[in-house]
């Protein structure tokens, strides 16, 4: 859990970088193809990373309003890359202008439970991990290059000089 702002920021800012990385590997020729009749697609799983950008915030009182609630998830992939990157940024502002670090410990009702605030922060950044690895599956299964994140690829292995693990 994050003691200070300024820490939750650097990690987002690097998890921010590597959600962008996925979502950029994907087509709108694919973006829609459900794997199974049991999984999400591709856009609805990366427009729900986005709803969650002003949803948790606005639970936790970050930001003033849940404006992508309810909205249909956007025409094309680079609608939905332009609305994560300018709701992630929003994120970061009003966390730095609202939020004191001396707040962190403090509780606060989210989903009808009392979370301290750093555990939002920290639940933000794992939800985004938790669902950028579903779509990194469903990629597979579409034979979509998979970019390195915390480490090599599969396909990015062989630009070390090393053979792929399997």
């Amino acid at each position: 859990m994050y003691r200070k702002i300024e820490d939750f920021v650097k990690d987002w800012k690097s998890e921010e970088l590597f959600t962008i990385k996925i979502f950029s590997k994907i087509t709108d020729e694919i973006k829609s193809v459900k794997a199974t009749e049991n999984t999400r697609s591709l856009e609805r799983l990366a427009w729900h990373i986005t709803q969650t950008l002003t949803e948790m915030p606005f639970r936790a009182g970050i930001i003033d309003a849940d404006i992508l609630d309810n909205k249909p998830i956007p025409g094309s992939f680079t609608e939905i890359i332009d609305n994560y990157k300018k709701h992630s940024s929003e994120l970061i502002e009003s966390l730095q202008e609202k939020w004191a670090e001396r707040e962190l410990t403090d509780k606060i009702e989210v989903y009808g439970q009392q979370w301290e605030r750093r555990k939002i922060l920290s639940v933000l950044v794992k939800h985004q991990a938790h669902h950028r690895g579903q779509m990194t599956i469903l990629m597979r299964l579409q034979n979509i290059e998979v970019p390195g994140i915390y480490g090599p690829s599969k396909e990015e292995w062989s630009k070390f000089g090393m053979k792929p693990q399997e």
